[in-house]
Parts: C-alpha cells; sequence; structure tokens
C-alpha cells in the first residue's frame, strides 16, 4: 500500500473532521441537540484517529535497533487498533449515553436551522474526505471487492479512513433523520433516538476496525499472489531444485519476512550453496519487492521425509481474521 497515498487521505479527513468538529458543537449550543453534540464528540474522536494513524506511520519510520532488530513496522498496527478501541469508548458509548439521556428527559430542538445547516456542510466535507480515500484506495484496490480490500489490506490506514468515512457519513443522515423528525413532530425523543442510532454505527464500526487490526498484530503471512510469486522465483532447476517449505510473515504493511528450506544439489560445494542462495534471494527480491528479510536454509530432498505443513496456502485471505 502506498504510504504517501494513506497519508494523503488521513490529512484530507483530519482537516474536514477538525472544521465539522467545531461546526457541529457550535450547533449543539444554539440549539441543545443530543445528536449534535454525539456528531461533535464523534469529530473530534475522529480527529484524533487520524493524529494517532499520522503518528503510528511517522514512530514506525525509526530505524532497527538491536533491541527491536526487525524495526517497528507493526506500529502502524497499534496506532491503527489504538483507533479502534477510542471510536468504540469515546464515540460509540459516548454517543448512546447520551441518546439513552435525551430519551429519558426529552427536551424540543431551539434555533433548528443551526443543526441542519451544520449536517449538510458537513455531509458535503465529509463527501470530500470520502471521495478522498476512495481516490486513493482505487489506486491499489486492483479487482478486489471493497469487503476484500478491507480484510486483505496489511497497511491499515486507507482501510481505517474509509470506514470512519462511511460511518461519518451514515452517521449524519442518522442525526439528519433525527433531527428532521424531532422538528416535523415537536417530540426530542427522536433525536434521542438518532443519537443511539450513530453510537450503534460506531461500535459496530470500531469492532470491524479491532478484529482486522488484531489480526494484523498477531502477524500475518503474505498475500496468496506474492507467494506464488516467491515460490516461482525460488526454484531455477539447476542449483534451487525445489521448494521443501516455507514461511512468510509481515513485518510491517511494506516488510515482508521470508523463511524456507530450499533443495540444492548433494554434491555441490559450499561455495556454490552459498552461491545458489545468494541469488535465490536476488530473485525472491526482484519478484516481491517487500520481501526485505530473507533466510534460505539449504537441504538435500529425501521423498521419504514428510514435508511440514504449509500454513502459507493453507488458506486463503477469506478464511483468515483478516
Amino acid at each position: 500500500m502506498s504510504a504517501s497515498g494513506g497519508t494523503k487521505a488521513i490529512v484530507a479527513a483530519l482537516a474536514a473532521n477538525l472544521a465539522i468538529a467545531a461546526a457541529k458543537f457550535v450547533a449543539f449550543l444554539f440549539s441543545g441537540s443530543s445528536s449534535m453534540l454525539a456528531e461533535s464528540v464523534h469529530s473530534l474522536a475522529d480527529s484524533g484517529n487520524q493524529g494517532l494513524l499520522l503518528l503510528g506511520g511517522k514512530k514506525a519510520q525509526r530505524e532497527a535497533t538491536p533491541q527491536h532488530p526487525f524495526g517497528y513496522g507493526r506500529e502502524r498496527y497499534i496506532y491503527a487498533f489504538l483507533v479502534s478501541i477510542v471510536l468504540f469508548s469515546v464515540g460509540g458509548m459516548f454517543a448512546i449515553y447520551e441518546g439513552y439521556e435525551k430519551i429519558h428527559d426529552p427536551h424540543p430542538i431551539e434555533a433548528w436551522y443551526w443543526p441542519v445547516g451544520v449536517l449538510v456542510f458537513a455531509i458535503i466535507a465529509e463527501s470530500f474526505s470520502f471521495r478522498t480515500a476512495i481516490k486513493e484506495s482505487n489506486l491499489i484496490r486492483g479487482g478486489l471487492t471493497w469487503t476484500q480490500f478491507v480484510r486483505r489490506a496489511k497497511a491499515p490506514e486507507l482501510p481505517v479512513v474509509l470506514l470512519e468515512d462511511l460511518g461519518a457519513l451514515v452517521g449524519l443522515v442518522l442525526a439528519l433523520g433525527g433531527v428532521g423528525l424531532a422538528l416535523l413532530t415537536g417530540d426530542g425523543v427522536w433525536d434521542g433516538i438518532g443519537t443511539l442510532c450513530i453510537g450503534v454505527l460506531l461500535i459496530a464500526i470500531a469492532i470491524v476496525l479491532a478484529a482486522e487490526t488484531k489480526s494484523l498484530l498477531l502477524g500475518e503471512s503474505a498475500g496468496t499472489e506474492e507467494v506464488k510469486r516467491i515460490e516461482a522465483a525460488v526454484v531455477d532447476g539447476e542449483t534451487v531444485t525445489r521448494l521443501i517449505h516455507m514461511r512468510t510473515l509481515h513485518l510491517g504493511p511494506e516488510e515482508l519476512l521470508v523463511a524456507a528450506k530450499i533443495a540444492v544439489q548433494h554434491d555441490d560445494s559450499a561455495a556454490e550453496v552459498a552461491n545458489a542462495i545468494n541469488a535465490a534471494e536476488a530473485r525472491i527480491r526482484a519478484a516481491v519487492p517487500i520481501a526485505r528479510v530473507i533466510y534460505l536454509e539449504p537441504d538435500v530432498y529425501d521423498e521419504r521425509k514428510p514435508e511440514p505443513a504449509r500454513t502459507d496456502l493453507a488458506k486463503t485471505p477469506d478464511d483468515t481474521d483478516s
């Protein structure tokens, strides 16, 4: 995933959410709408989430150290997981609390033009942010459906921004519906119901994000197409005659570890085996540039010896947690 594309989408979402949060809070002060308060907290939480994603991207660029020899690429996964927690607690739970309070003690909306005007402005601003996220995602999505893209993406930023923007747009529509029904009926309970719906929506999105980023934190293998390219690159038929077994692991969104046992000719000298390994590593890096950490163990293939399970291809990405 393009880091620059993810950063562009994050910055666009951050700018939109800061402006929207300020406008919604002003509308709440003038109208007393609980939907406006819930939506202003939602936008403020989203702004903090974009800040977390930018911070994670910055920290992930640190050089490897003796204590962390494989670098800090997974910082991006950690901060994406924090985003899901913030969205669940600050966004979803607060909205449900506000909705309950408004239903329990309803009061009419004052100065209706403030919440309606701000919601229309927010829908327009969020639409531009969502459009940016879609545009950047389409550059790398290929033929995947949107569901597959969210599930298979190894870089968390664009899927997070996509789901946040989608949730924000749907939440704005719910808020507009709640405010509109409260104005038409004169019953503030509808405003509370709209706020409750926003809370349930945010919690659902937070759960999806948590599940996807948890899988990335646990460690995912390379995608099916990348595994096939690596397998094809390892064997040249002369110095490396067979791939006995292989494991892959994402150390970060753009860094892949490859560990494999390869079969070499039984009468090769140590120098010939070393040259074969170096050549195989070069072929792997050419086929999959993000394969930056490669460990190849030479062996003599014995058909009578059972091969270890090949977990890289045991499941398709659709069968895994992410």
